[in-house]
């Protein structure tokens, strides 16, 4: 766990000179501005100087972004998945931001984070792309740091802007606020917490993303759960309980094969900018370089953009050739043809999921009722639609695990230990989705 500040400039950098419109830095650490020699100009890049910022103030910017994704769509693509796609308005005066006690840069985000003309440069791409077209399409945007309030509008079908937001609320809860790095174990309350806020906030209107891996994050069964002798059972205790959320699952390659993180011991092996640049400053202000590759093990974005594994054959059976990044090292163990042939499938586990949720009214459309919030290892909640009610509970620890007399009845829907169990215990991670329509205490 690594409090990481900021790094320092270059000495006769432009830097010094406050050439730089203002004081921002970058996501991926530095300076957030890079000096064009052609044009004698400073372009902002809130990312890496490779992903300069398009400037949207301007519409013939707009309007040729909107021209590129009428293209696709004019060839069949379903929709879109939009990056950061609330921070390309920008507060025209960019203002300084306030410097970290112990940091060199400016923190930007209160003038870029859904800035003054977000809602309406969507609401103008929605109008140029989707506007006369017939036929389902799907737009989702990556909003880091919007507020309930904010998907509200973002996702609200009236205002036609997007059809639902990727939040990072739920995935910051184990580290310090603006630092990944710096991370400890996750409370289970304070997730119970944050995901009953989103779904209680968009309820009734407005659409929930529901995901916990993806290629910013670890993979969370070695995250949140235990990747050894419980991987199969805290890979589908996470996906029931995501599962059984008001909202759209999203499914990362290879979660559903129980994929652990990669934890790689040399820093040869890391490829992610945001990594390498981690490693470089933790090296340049005293850490150790195992204290560094241990924060790296946990967080690296990497963990979760090994190839994937498909085989026990060399690269996991995802190339002939050689991959751009090492495969897991647990590849011959944990791979699709194995788990496919398993009795425990973590895969088939996924298939019977998402068919549920096909097949019944209550897990696709149902209200959302938590349970036992302040319980630190229990997650409960309650599904209803009409007469018809499900009540999900979830042991997020390895320990056997009583259950409360009022979560004991139901009748077995699905669960990831496959036999119905002592209906008033849990065993280690064990989920259980239980139909309590015909029970009073339901």
């Amino acid at each position: 766990m690594i409090p990481i500040g900021g790094g320092t400039p270059a000495p006769g950098s432009p830097r010094r000179a406050r050439a730089e419109p203002n004081n921002w830095g970058s996501h991926f650490g530095g300076s957030a501005w890079t000096y064009d020699p052609v044009t004698e100009q400073y372009y902002l890049h809130l990312f890496t100087p490779q992903q300069p910022d398009l400037n949207w103030e301007n519409p013939r910017v707009r309007a040729a972004v909107h021209t590129m994704m009428n293209w696709w769509m004019d060839r069949g693509v379903d929709g879109f998945r939009m990056d950061v796609i609330n921070f390309i308005s920008k507060d025209p005066s960019l203002p300084d931001g306030v410097v970290e006690a112990g940091g060199v840069w400016g923190d930007g985000a209160p003038y870029f984070t859904s800035g003054p003309r977000n809602h309406e440069f969507l609401q103008e791409m929605h109008r140029a792309v989707f506007g006369n077209r017939t036929g389902n399409s799907l737009t989702v945007g990556e909003t880091p740091g919007a507020t309930v309030d904010q998907a509200l509008l973002f996702t609200d079908p009236h205002r036609a802007e997007l059809d639902m937001v990727f939040q990072f609320e739920h995935v910051s809860l184990d580290q310090r606020p603006g630092n990944k790095w710096d991370y400890h174990d996750l409370d289970l309350r304070d997730l119970k917490t944050s995901w009953n806020r989103w779904q209680r906030g968009l309820a009734a209107t407005g659409w929930n993303s529901l995901y916990l891996s993806n290629h910013d994050q670890p993979r969370h069964v070695s995250r949140f759960g235990d990747d050894g002798a419980y991987r199969y059972e805290s890979a589908t205790l996470w996906a029931t309980l995501l599962h059984l959320h008001r909202g759209t699952p999203y499914v990362f390659q290879g979660e559903e094969l129980g994929m652990t993180s990669a934890g790689f011991t040399r820093i040869d092996d890391y490829r992610d900018v945001e990594s390498l640049n981690f490693y470089a400053d933790a090296l340049s202000r005293g850490f150790d370089r195992e204290t560094a590759l241990q924060a790296l093990r946990a967080m690296s974005r990497d963990n979760a953009r090994t190839p994937m594994q498909w085989s026990d054959g060399p690269n996991a059976g995802f190339t002939a050739g050689t991959p751009w990044i090492p495969v897991n090292s647990n590849y011959p163990d944990i791979n699709a043809d194995n788990d496919r042939a398993s009795e425990r499938s973590v895969y088939r586990y996924y298939q019977k999921l998402i068919r549920l949720r096909h097949e019944s009214a209550v897990v696709a459309l149902g209200d959302f009722h938590l349970l036992d919030a302040e319980h630190p290892v229990l997650y409960a909640f309650r599904r209803s639609r009409g007469d018809q009610q499900s009540l999900i509970t979830g042991n997020v620890s390895g320990e056997d695990l009583e259950l409360p007399a009022n979560l004991g009845s139901g009748d077995l829907i699905l669960g990831n230990y496959g036999d119905p169990g002592n209906p008033h215990r849990l065993r280690p991670w064990e989920a259980r989705i239980v139909d309590i329509s015909t029970y009073e205490d339901g």
